[in-house]
């Protein structure tokens, strides 16, 4: 059994943070009495010096600021289980998974991440980024709640979200952006292409591969990027996921004759949107909201 109480602890930090004992009385409603009483307790039940007097000041012992810093974190513990108890019983989950496609904008996904948890601050968010049909398989194996996929559901919901655009990019200094004319797709082949791998594991698509006699496959979105700014080839990469490195020339749109940009639909998926709960249905909501005013 425990020798000393949450309120007791409570106490002796409420006179650390207000300097003094008859500072806390006044401070959390309590006679000098009980939280001398209280910090006695603690002392005498732990064989431990808490508080000396210097001068006209109550402070700390060097095992006082020690048991400080735990009685801290034991309270702010506390604190966060009551919160964690009240929203289970509001019926609000404690976690959310989502599999978030890396062409998705990082700002906005930022952005309604940041409000959902403000709404839910206990809350855990499990993010997972995905390529491609890999969204979409998470969500179909109940391993993620909630997908942005390029890949609608084959059973369940599948929602528009938003369009992506894409455009062909190289380095400045790339052996395309020499070639003095609108260029091809057979200009493209003659030269190395870098794409991004389907991150499903069962079903894997090629999207966006043009044929090129030279092929880099890489695993994230962001190595990609890296690869075409070192000039190692050329890709069509998310227009929002380059617009600093194209606004400082860094990166160069290809001059095609033709289908110089793409799109990619993206779809809002989950299994079945009667067991999402409260927290699930305003990161629908934000998301939906965000994407609108794109």
């Amino acid at each position: 059994m425990l020798r000393v109480t949450l309120e007791q602890w409570r106490m002796f930090r409420a006179v650390v943070q207000y300097g003094g004992f008859n500072q806390a009385a006044q401070g959390i409603h309590k006679s000098q009495s009980s939280i001398h009483n209280a910090v006695g307790k603690i002392e005498n039940g732990l064989n431990v010096k808490l508080f000396k007097i210097e001068g006209r000041k109550t402070v700390l012992t060097e095992a006082g600021e020690l048991m400080l810093r735990r009685a801290n974190f034991l309270l702010d513990e506390a604190a966060k289980l009551e919160i964690v108890g009240q929203t289970l019983g509001q019926g609000t989950e404690a976690s959310l998974r989502i599999a978030i496609d890396e062409m998705f904008p990082h700002t906005l996904l930022y952005q309604v991440l940041e409000s959902v948890s403000s709404q839910y601050p206990m809350l855990q968010i499990e993010l997972v980024e995905s390529v491609l049909s890999g969204a979409c398989e998470l969500v179909d194996n109940a391993e993620v709640d909630i997908g942005i996929s390029p890949v609608m559901l084959k059973e369940g919901f599948s929602e528009q979200l938003s369009q992506i655009e894409f455009v062909a990019v190289a380095h400045p200094d790339h052996a395309l952006h020499s070639i003095d004319r609108e260029l091809t797709v057979e200009d493209l082949k003659s030269h190395r292409q870098v794409v991004v791998r389907d991150s499903a594991l069962a079903t894997k698509s090629n999207s966006g591969w043009l044929g090129a006699h030279q092929r880099w496959t890489v695993s994230h979105l962001r190595t990609s990027v890296d690869m075409i700014c070192k000039g190692l080839g050329f890709a069509w990469l998310p227009t929002s996921a380059i617009e600093q490195k194209l606004a400082t020339g860094e990166l160069k749109p290809l001059p095609l004759k033709q289908n110089s940009t793409r799109t990619m639909q993206l779809y809002l998926i989950f299994k079945d949107g009667d067991s999402l709960g409260p927290a699930a249905n305003a990161f629908l909501a934000e998301l939906r909201y965000r994407c609108e005013q794109q």
